[in-house]
């Protein structure tokens, strides 16, 4: 009998106890996700240190990955705060879609280079001497894959690479662990590579610019926070971050 009623009492103790438990949980901080293309990594990823710095009270949730499969993504239902691509045409398409709260704004410009690993093994001198080489490049439906087409057909060449990868970080990835000869990916991304790549001269890489759009999106859950970081992408602050991380100014 006394250890019934002693188990009665220890069960009406922790009872007790849940409610004060649940109250004193502080509540979570307003969060902002931001849906941005891979070739974006290291330049937000800095953003986010600067945004959380000067609102500390919003808390950023960063996501990256090919441009098409994000817009995918928000199609499917997922949930978020801002569209950054590498490319007007994957933007549109999220405007086609009724993705978007707003027009989007151009941020940033990119172009693309070629890249090999370290001391350039295969001996890469340029496009025109892919032949024979192994080469990494975007799939087609990506900015950075679309780019590629469009810079072969510029130099009249025709390749058939290695590798399509998902997104440019798939292609640098390639390259950096010396799985092909060459890739081609943007200039920011063979920046943030450092020595892990080597840079090789691109013909006519400056005739093909792939413009950075970025937009609120509709289902925003905190559009003035979100509108805050869109604003500093594009504020003074924000283009000088983007410069050091290789991009092109906004055009």
């Amino acid at each position: 009998m006394k250890l019934r009623a002693l188990t009665i009492g220890v069960v009406m103790i922790l009872l007790a106890a849940l409610p004060a438990c649940a109250s004193s949980g502080e509540p979570k901080p307003p969060m902002i996700r931001v849906l941005a293309a891979a070739s974006l990594t290291e330049s937000f990823t800095r953003f986010e240190a600067v945004y959380e710095e000067k609102y500390p009270d919003v808390d950023v949730e960063l996501s990256f990955d090919s441009s098409a499969i994000l817009v995918e993504q928000l199609r499917q239902g997922l949930a978020a705060d801002i569209l950054a691509t590498a490319d007007p045409t994957t933007m549109s398409r999220a405007q086609k879609y009724e993705l978007l709260a707003g027009a989007p704004l151009q941020f940033a410009t990119n172009t693309l280079t070629l890249i090999t690993p370290p001391g350039n093994p295969a001996g890469v001198d340029g496009l025109a001497d892919l032949a024979g080489k192994t080469l990494a490049v975007c799939v087609p439906a990506a900015p950075c894959g679309a780019a590629t087409v469009q810079l072969f057909k510029l130099n009249g060449i025709e390749i058939d690479a290695a590798t399509e990868e998902e997104n440019v970080k798939g292609v640098l990835t390639k390259v950096t662990l010396g799985e092909v000869d060459a890739g081609l990916v943007y200039a920011s991304d063979a920046l943030a590579a450092g020595d892990k790549v080597e840079t090789i001269h691109t013909t006519n890489a400056s005739e093909v610019v792939n413009a950075y759009p970025i937009a609120l999106l509709a289902g925003t859950g905190n559009p003035e926070a979100a509108q805050d970081w869109i604003d500093l992408v594009l504020s003074v602050e924000g283009q000088k971050i983007l410069a050091s991380f290789g991009f092109g100014p906004r055009g």
